[in-house]
C-alpha cells in the first residue's frame, strides 16, 4: 500500500490502533526501561494543535497493510513561522527497507509545500535515529541532558521541607489546568524571559515561551484538548501579587504513569532567593495527591545550565541519557533525498 498522508481527523480506530503499536514496538528495542504508550485519548494528541499551527499525518503500511511506519509534522504560526517539528517512527522489523526515508521525503515536501524552510527533530542519543539523521544532512544544534526522578526513590520529608521554605515577601499558589485570569498578565511577562535567558530551561517545541497572555490562553486550552493535563506552581511577589516564578508539569492520558517537565522560569530581580527549587518542591508535594499513578518525572536541561542541574540534583533527578535537537533546511534536505534515490 502506498504511503499515504491524513489530517488527524480522518484517523480510523485501527489507524489510532496501528500508530501507537509502531510506537510501542520502537520504544520496546531502541528504549525497553521507558513507558509505553495507550490508546486512551490518542486521537486528542494528534489532533490538538495551537490556533496558529498545522499538523499533518504519514502512514507507511506494507503489502501486507501492516503500518510500517508513521510522521507527524506540526507547522508553526505566529512568532515561528516556517519552522516545523518532526515526530517519526519505524517498526523495527521494517528498519532498512527505506521506511523512514520515505516518510522523511513526503514530510519535507509537505513543508515546502506550505512555505516551511526548516524542519527540527528532537532524537535519543542511544537509539539508530541518531545514525538516520546524520546521514540525511541534519545538523545537530543543542544537545540536552534528561534527567528522570523515579517516584519511589523520592526523599519525601527532604522535598516536603524544601516546598516550604520560602523567602520572605512571596507566597507559593498551586494550579491544575492552566493559571487564573488575575495572574495572566505578569505569568506572560515571566514566561517573556525565556528569550533573553534560553539557560534556564530546555527547548520544548510544543510548548513555546510568550509574552502574549492570549496565547498562554490557547497554550493551556490546547494541552487540555490533547489530554494532558497541566500543573502548575508559581511564585507570587507581595503586597503587589504578581506573578514572579513559575514551574509548570504536564501529564499525558497517553503515557499517564511519566509527568514531563516543562518551564521554570524566575524573574531576573528575584532570583537568589530559592524559588525555583521552592516551587519546584511544592509543585512534587501537589502531584503526589493529584497523580498517585507516576512512576517517575522528566526534565531536560542544557549543558551549561549548572544551576538548575544542581536544583534538580537536590531534588533527586538523575541523568540517564542525552537528548539531540537536530534541524535542517527543507530545501537542501529534498536534494540530499533525491540524490540519494529515497523511494
Amino acid at each position: 500500500m502506498p504511503l499515504k498522508q491524513l489530517a488527524p481527523g480522518e484517523m480510523t480506530a485501527d489507524d489510532l490502533r496501528d500508530w501507537c503499536s509502531v510506537l510501542n514496538d520502537m520504544t520496546a528495542a531502541d528504549m525497553p526501561a521507558e513507558p509505553r504508550w495507550r490508546t486512551d485519548r490518542l486521537s486528542d494528541y494528534l489532533t490538538g494543535s495551537l490556533p496558529d499551527d498545522r499538523r499533518f499525518l504519514f502512514m507507511d503500511r506494507d503489502a501486507d497493510g501492516e503500518l510500517a511506519g508513521h510522521a507527524s509534522l506540526i507547522l508553526f504560526g505566529g512568532e515561528q513561522r516556517g519552522t516545523g517539528v518532526v515526530e517519526m517512527s519505524t517498526r523495527p522489523s521494517a528498519r532498512g527497507r527505506g521506511v523512514g526515508s520515505r516518510l522523511l521525503r513526503a514530510v519535507a515536501e509537505c513543508a515546502r509545500e506550505h512555505g516551511c524552510k526548516t524542519l527540527s527533530v528532537e532524537v535519543i542519543a542511544t537509539t539508530p535515529a541518531v545514525g538516520f539523521y546524520d546521514r540525511h544532512g541534519f545538523a545537530r544544534s543543542v544537545v540536552e541532558q534528561r534527567h528522570l526522578l523515579r517516584w519511589a526513590d523520592i526523599d519525601w520529608e527532604k522535598i516536603e521541607h524544601a516546598a516550604g521554605r520560602l523567602a520572605a515577601g512571596y507566597r507559593l499558589e498551586y494550579h491544575a489546568g492552566g493559571v487564573p485570569d488575575r495572574l495572566m498578565d505578569s505569568y506572560a511577562d515571566v514566561k517573556a524571559n525565556l528569550r533573553s535567558a534560553p539557560g534556564n530551561v530546555a527547548f520544548v517545541p510544543e510548548w513555546r515561551g510568550s509574552a502574549y497572555a492570549p496565547a498562554l490562553r490557547d497554550s493551556f486550552q490546547t494541552l487540555a484538548r490533547r489530554g494532558m493535563r497541566s500543573h502548575i506552581a508559581v511564585a507570587i511577589s507581595e503586597p503587589f501579587g504578581n506573578v514572579v516564578g513559575l514551574t509548570e508539569l504536564v501529564v499525558s492520558a497517553q503515557r499517564p504513569t511519566r509527568a514531563d517537565q516543562y518551564d521554570t522560569v524566575v524573574a531576573p530581580q528575584h532570583r537568589s532567593y530559592g524559588l525555583a527549587m521552592t516551587m519546584k518542591a511544592r509543585l512534587l508535594t501537589e502531584l503526589r495527591r493529584a497523580e498517585p499513578q507516576l512512576v517517575d518525572v522528566q526534565t531536560w536541561t542544557l549543558e551549561t545550565a549548572d544551576d538548575v542541574r544542581w536544583i534538580n540534583a537536590e531534588l533527586g533527578f538523575v541523568h540517564d541519557v542525552d537528548w539531540y535537537d537536530y534541524e535542517a533546511d527543507v530545501d537542501r534536505l529534498l536534494a540530499r533525498l533525491a540524490r540519494r534515490g529515497a523511494k
